[in-house]
């Protein structure tokens, strides 16, 4: 370690090309994620399906802050747990975290739609987790996700019976409140799926805001909710993150283009 940073080799002439730009967006991913305030230290995790090896995903070495990762620091895993690469980490020797693999193998291996996954622990996620009424469509922004899905908190999620009804309850959809706990978003692309997570989150805590103010909320009316939800649906509009996550990368470029080591 040297002035603050792990030394961590590149593997860059390891892997295929493929799987180096997915190394390099999921390490922005982590550190945009940082950067917005939507990391909890260690914990969570982002994935990323690498697209010449269907079988293997990539994710954070469970001990590095998000505003450390690297593209050289990532492990590959494959959907049956194996780890088929990680770097040298010399004696901290990195491993996986087991709830990450446990809730990211299982939407791996269900929706091959899906190309990054996000699972955060934002104040204001968990905010929302804990109401009962959920994410309200109060807000435009709040009504991208009209028809979210929930599951019920069963304790933490160490155990792969619980796979079968996390994947029920996230249905077909891109995002997945998990009651008293956090959220999930996932996207075709790093971008899209970083998208999907910082609308939530302006949606989570305008919802808070809004609700501290303790004043009557104004509802929109269904036809409108509905329109508004479709206006948001791929095929309607161009993917998500299309345009933002180029414009993103330089903004990480320009503050510390170290994620692509």
């Amino acid at each position: 370690m040297s002035d603050g940073h792990l030394q961590i080799s590149s593997i860059r002439n390891q892997c295929s090309s493929a799987e180096w730009q997915a190394r390099v967006d999921l390490a922005a991913c982590y550190r945009l994620v940082a950067l917005y305030g939507m990391a909890d230290m260690m914990a969570n995790h982002i994935s990323s399906r690498i697209p010449d090896d269907e079988e293997a995903f990539l994710i954070n070495p469970y001990g590095m802050m998000y505003e450390e990762i690297t593209a050289s620091s990532l492990i590959k895993v494959n959907l049956a747990g194996d780890i088929l690469f990680k770097p040298n980490f010399g004696a901290l020797d990195y491993g996986i975290n087991r709830a990450g693999y446990v809730i990211h193998s299982a939407i791996h291996a269900a929706r091959p739609d899906a190309g990054c996954i996000i699972h955060t622990h934002s104040w204001a996620s968990m905010a929302v987790s804990a109401l009962e009424c959920g994410l309200l469509p109060i807000t435009q922004t709040a009504m991208r996700f009209l028809k979210i899905g929930y599951h019920d908190y069963q304790g933490v999620v160490l155990d792969t019976a619980e796979q079968a009804s996390l994947i029920k309850d996230l249905g077909q959809g891109e995002a997945l409140i998990l009651r008293n706990h956090g959220a999930i978003v996932l996207g075709r692309s790093t971008g899209e799926a970083f998208n999907w997570l910082h609308r939530l989150e302006l949606a989570c805590q305008s919802q808070i805001a809004a609700m501290s103010c303790n004043s009557p909320l104004r509802a929109v009316p269904q036809s409108v909710l509905e329109a508004t939800w479709n206006n948001y649906q791929p095929g309607t509009r161009r993917p998500y993150g299309l345009m933002e996550w180029p414009a993103l990368l330089r903004k990480l470029d320009r503050i510390d283009p170290g994620y692509r080591s």
